[in-house]
């Protein structure tokens, strides 16, 4: 897949980042690089290999639920920037 200097300002600007062109030429090159390798891996013969969820097995350390105290509304306004009618007010990131 080829990654295009115009890919990676629209994938900055979605980031919220400024990039400059040299750097998003080098970002481009870097990331095409990149996903030839992923591509490349396509072709490994897995049809022996088991599927697999984790490399190594996985348990949980699951414990009760107990009900406890929640924080009180005015403690937690209380440590936010700005907050109105009892909610947080943050600022707006989809245009």
């Amino acid at each position: 897949m080829k990654i295009t200097e115009e890919d990676v300002a629209h994938v900055a600007s979605l980031a919220r980042l400024t990039i400059d062109k040299d750097d998003a030429k080098g970002f481009a090159r870097n990331l095409g690089e990149i996903l030839a390798y992923a591509e490349s891996l396509n072709q490994v013969d897995t049809s022996n290999v088991a599927s697999t969820a984790h490399a190594v097995e996985v348990c949980n350390a699951f414990r009760e639920d107990e009900v406890k105290a929640h924080l009180d509304r005015e403690d937690a306004m209380a440590n936010a920037p700005e907050s109105e009618d009892g909610s947080f007010l943050v600022p707006k990131v989809i245009e």
